[in-house]
C-alpha cells in the first residue's frame, strides 16, 4: 500500500470500486438487496411525516441504508458505484489519513433506517475504513410501520399496503396489541374486503347500521383472532418458513370459502382453520 495520504486514498477508492463490482454480481445472483433505499419512495409509499429535529447523535453505520437524492451513486453498503465520485471520495479519504476533523453527516431516520441527506462520501469512506459509528445530525420522520436496513423493494410495496390498511381501519388504535404482518402482495386489500363483507352481515344479523370502527373491531376479535389462535396452538408456522400468521389467515379464509362451496354452508373461522391445518399435516 502507498505511504502518502493522497496515494493511499486513490488506492482505497480503486479497491472500493472493485468491491462494489463483485458485490453487484453476488447480490444479483443471490437476490439480496443492493440498491440504496430512496427516501422519496419510502416517504410516498409509507406516508411518512416529519421530519422532527432530534439533535446530534452517534449512529451505527450499518443502519444507514438509504439516501435522499444519491441512491444511484452508492450500493446498499455505500460502496461507490460510479467513477465520477472519485475526486470527492478521495478527498474525504485523504482527510481521514491526515486526521482532519469533518462536520457531522445529516440523516433522516425512518423506523430503524437512516437516509443520508448530506455526507454520502463521508459515510462511504467511514464504512471503507471499518468504522462502526458516525456522528450525525438526525431528523426523525414518523411512520405507522417499522422498516429495517434489509428492506427489499417488494417489502416496501407490502408495507405501503399496510399503511393504507391502517389508515382506513385504524386497527392500530382500536387494537394496539395487533401485529398484523403479511408477505403476500395484495393481502391487505383482501382483508379490507373481508371487513366490508363482515360489516354487511353484521348489519343483517343485528338489523342496524354498523359503523366502520365497530366492524373492524368485531372482525378482528371474532374472525381474525380465532384463526390466529388455532395457528399458534398448532405451531404450523414451522412448516412455512418466512410466512406469517396473517398469511395463514388468508389461506384459511380461502379454505373456508372452498368448504362453503362444497357444503353449501360457511364453517366458523376456527373450524376452517383446524381443517386447513389437518389437511396440511
Amino acid at each position: 500500500m502507498p505511504d502518502d495520504p493522497a496515494s493511499r486514498a486513490q488506492y482505497d477508492f480503486n479497491r472500493a470500486r472493485l468491491r462494489a463490482f463483485w458485490r453487484g454480481i453476488f447480490t444479483a445472483l443471490s437476490g439480496e438487496p443492493n440498491e440504496l433505499l430512496s427516501y422519496e419512495d419510502v416517504r410516498e409509499k409509507l406516508h411518512v411525516g416529519g421530519p422532527i429535529y432530534r439533535g446530534m447523535q452517534t449512529v451505527r453505520l450499518d443502519q444507514i441504508a438509504g439516501s435522499l437524492n444519491r441512491y444511484h451513486q452508492f450500493d446498499r453498503v455505500f460502496l461507490p458505484k460510479q467513477s465520477d465520485t472519485a475526486i470527492r471520495w478521495q478527498r474525504i479519504s485523504r482527510a481521514f489519513y491526515e486526521e482532519v476533523s469533518l462536520p457531522p453527516v445529516v440523516l433522516y431516520k425512518v423506523g430503524e433506517v437512516y437516509f443520508v441527506v448530506d455526507g454520502h462520501h463521508r459515510v462511504s469512506v467511514a464504512r471503507d475504513q471499518g468504522q462502526e459509528f458516525i456522528d450525525a445530525e438526525v431528523r426523525e420522520c414518523a411512520t405507522k410501520v417499522n422498516i429495517t436496513p434489509d428492506l427489499k423493494p417488494e417489502d416496501l410495496e407490502i408495507l405501503g399496503e399496510k399503511v393504507d390498511f391502517l389508515e382506513r381501519t385504524a386497527l392500530d388504535r382500536l387494537r394496539p396489541e395487533s401485529r398484523v404482518r403479511l408477505t403476500i402482495p395484495g393481502g391487505f386489500d383482501r382483508m379490507l374486503e373481508h371487513i366490508a363483507v363482515h360489516r354487511y352481515f353484521m348489519g343483517l344479523d343485528q338489523k342496524r347500521d354498523i359503523n366502520d370502527e365497530e366492524a373492524v373491531a368485531h372482525w378482528f376479535d371474532n374472525v381474525y383472532l380465532p384463526i390466529v389462535k388455532v395457528v399458534r396452538e398448532s405451531e404450523i408456522l414451522k412448516e412455512f418458513p418466512g410466512k406469517t400468521e396473517a398469511d395463514l389467515y388468508l389461506w384459511v379464509l380461502d379454505h373456508q370459502h372452498y368448504l362453503a362451496a362444497e357444503r353449501k354452508t360457511l364453517a366458523p373461522p376456527d373450524e376452517a382453520a383446524r381443517e386447513f391445518i389437518e389437511g396440511v399435516d
